[in-house]
Order: structure tokens, then sequence, then C-alpha cells
């Protein structure tokens, strides 16, 4: 197993990943480190163990005056799609009374799946990808430690509400982009369901899945994006004890994997 969270960015994962499974002979990889959270049904210092993981930085940028009707530039051909949706810049409009005025030459970004090959299909022929699954093995056997209590405090002055728990959640989110704003948290809580959102793990993730590897993702939580709550964006603060907590519980996991003669 290889801890790869401290690759900051999408395409420093990717390559990698990539370049430690061309290597060596990998089992399968678990994924570690800290995320942004975008569920405010959650805390600073929880850790997530999402099952889906999705690249949120691949756009098509529609022009200025067509809508969800038009036709995306090469849809036709397989290249691009309206299937997962979009993010019309004039819908965060401050104050917009009038829709005429408060339109927004940015207009909309349609979100796209990856475009993979993977060793299990045709040489030459593309699939998609947008929802990644991790290991569904990997996955149930971190069912054990689900409800697991971590440390409360930070120090002898700042505690959290609760003691911070592990908890696996449906999906999490990828982009090159840090997330500071309650609008766009929001927005993909809404569209996509994402409680960890980072910049690193869909890269991870789309390499084993087009490998065929099985792997996982464990994040905990440093921040809630954007603010908004008594224990707003603080990732400095929290930082510490966001990444011991991921580890801490990669501690408790990769010794299952052993005991279930998956490791």
């Amino acid at each position: 197993m290889y801890n790869l969270s401290c690759i900051r960015m999408q395409l420093n994962a990717g390559l990698t990943t990539q370049l430690l499974l061309s290597l060596f002979k990998v089992k399968g990889i678990v994924h570690w480190g800290i995320a942004g959270n975008a569920n405010e049904d959650l805390q600073i210092g929880d850790v997530t163990i999402p099952e889906y993981w999705a690249h949120l930085s691949l756009w098509n940028w529609q022009r200025y005056g067509d809508g969800p009707a038009n036709e995306l530039p090469l849809e036709a051909a397989g290249d691009y799609t309206r299937e997962f949706g979009f993010l019309n810049f004039s819908d965060y409009t401050v104050g917009k009374a009038n829709p005429e005025l408060s339109a927004n030459t940015l207009n909309s970004i349609w979100y796209q799946p990856e475009e993979i090959f993977p060793v299990s299909g045709t040489p030459e022929q593309r699939q998609h990808a947008f929802w990644v699954p991790v290991s569904k093995r990997y996955y149930d056997l971190a069912g054990k430690l689900e409800g697991m209590e971590l440390p409360a405090c930070v120090n002898a002055t700042t505690c959290f509400p609760r003691p911070p728990k592990v908890t696996r959640v449906p999906r999490g989110c990828s982009a090159n982009v840090y997330t500071d704003n309650a609008s766009y948290r929001q927005f993909i809580r809404s569209r996509f369901g994402c409680t960890p959102v980072e910049m690193e793990s869909a890269a991870v993730a789309l390499v084993a899945h087009q490998l065929g590897v099985p792997f996982l993702t464990i994040r905990s939580l440093s921040d809630l994006a954007g603010g908004g709550s008594s224990l707003s964006n603080e990732a400095a603060t929290f930082l510490a004890i966001a990444a011991r907590n991921a580890a801490d519980v990669m501690l408790k996991f990769v010794p299952l994997l052993g005991a279930a003669g998956l490791a």
C-alpha cells in the first residue's frame, strides 16, 4: 500500500499512481489524506470513506445565448454530454431583480466524464467514466470501522463539539480547485452529493479503475468549504488533527485487509 496524500494535484497524483502500478506488483491502493467538507451534517475531524469518486474539473463551457436544450459542440460525436448537469453563472448573481439584466455572458459549464481505456476493454475503443467505484470488498471491509470515535480535542483549549467519527459516504469529488466558497460547496452537494472535496482522489481512482486494481480512499475533513458554521473554514487550525485522524483510520484499516487475505 502507498500513501499518495502528499501529491497535491490531479496530474501528479495520476502519474504517480500509474508509475507505481507499472513498476511494482501492487495488490491494492489505500489512499488517505485530508479534504474540505461539502456535507453540513458532518463536522471537521470526521473521517469519510466514499463509495464513488468523480472528477469535477472537466467541462464543456457553453457559449452565451445557448441553454440546456442546445446540443453541445461535438456532443453528437460522443465527445461531450449533458447527462451530468451544468452550473449556470447567472443563478448566482447578487440581487437579480430582473433576469434579463442579470444574464451573465459566462453562461454555463457542463460537467463531463473522463475518457478511459480500461485494460479489460477493447484496444483503442474508448469508454467514459464519471462516478468511479472503489473496491466493493474494501468498502465493505471499511464498514467495520464505521462509527469509530477519534480524539475530540486539538489541544487543551480547542475541542470539537463531539468526538470525530468514521463514516462511509456515497460520494467524494475532486477537482484542480481549492474550494473555499459556500455557494459552490452547496451547489456540488446538491447536484452531485459530494461529501469530501479535494484535489487528488479522482485521479488515483481513474488510474486504478483503468488498470483493474482495487482501491479505497480515506479522507479526514479539515474544514467546511466556504465556511458557514461555528467551525468554519479553519484548515490551518485543524489540518494537523485531520491528517492524524486519517492516518489513524488507515492504520486500523490495513490490518483488516491482511486478516481478510486481501493484503
